[in-house]
């Protein structure tokens, strides 16, 4: 039963906390308040990942429509995800600064698989799917070099960039946010505005930092996106509205 409170306890303190807090009872150590709030922060990161892409598989599901979601920035930001923590499974870094990316990345790749099937692409779903587990399976394995893994961590930086720069760029062009969920967007962005922080405390890495820093940059502008096309129409849903005026 001990054993098992402290492996809660180490979830949310560092055992240097545990002692300043309930050996030393030194509530105002300023290091152990940080390394707490990171660590809560990143819980509680993982367990709005679980539902942070939720609204937009659902939306896409319901709809049988995938149109306005660029599937090339899906694809980038499916790599990003899974470089990151691949990259921080290997180093060993702390599950509450990279967990989230386990359930981002499954959720990732079922938006991925929708948009390839709701394009009439199910074959290329179900090829893509296989090839994706295998790529997956090699670099957990243990078989991938941490360097390999470090280089395609630093390659998330431009790519975080890009991959969401051309969903902006799709947006600006339709005229709206098409299916983007707006739950999902402002998750995103606040999500990638906490991990600035926790990255900081629990990592150090500055691939990290920097990744987490552009994304949330990137995720604001989706973000302002969504508001400014809030009551926006699509072009299918004003000529469905022009037919049913017709009938």
């Amino acid at each position: 039963m001990a054993s098992y409170i402290k492996n809660i306890s180490l979830s949310f303190f560092t055992k240097k906390c545990i002692k300043i807090y309930f050996n030393d009872l030194n509530f105002l150590h300023v290091e152990c308040f940080k390394e707490t709030l990171s660590k809560i922060l990143g819980l509680g990161i993982i367990a709005g990942s679980l539902l942070v892409k939720v609204p937009q598989i659902i939306k896409i599901f319901k709809n049988k429509d995938s149109k306005g979601i660029n599937i090339f920035s899906v694809l980038l930001d499916l790599f990003a995800i899974t470089a990151m923590t691949s990259y921080s499974f290997a180093s060993g870094f702390p599950f509450s600064s990279w967990g989230d990316g386990v359930s981002l990345g499954i959720q990732t790749l079922i938006i991925a698989l929708l948009v390839f099937h709701f394009n009439g692409d199910t074959a290329t779903a179900t090829a893509f799917l296989a090839g994706y587990i295998s790529i997956l399976s090699a670099v957990v394995s243990g078989l991938t070099p941490i360097n390999l893994l470090w280089t395609c961590q630093a390659m998330n930086i431009p790519i975080v960039l890009i991959s969401k720069f051309i969903q902006a760029y799709t947006n600006y062009s339709n005229g709206s946010t098409g299916q983007l969920s707006a739950i999902t967007g402002f998750m995103l962005f606040f999500g990638s505005l906490a991990r600035i922080f926790t990255s900081i405390q629990e990592t150090g890495d500055v691939t990290m930092i920097v990744m987490y820093s552009c994304s949330t940059f990137a995720n604001a502008i989706l973000a302002a996106q969504i508001l400014y096309y809030w009551n926006v129409e699509t072009v299918d849903s004003k000529k469905k509205d022009k037919t049913k005026k017709k009938e």
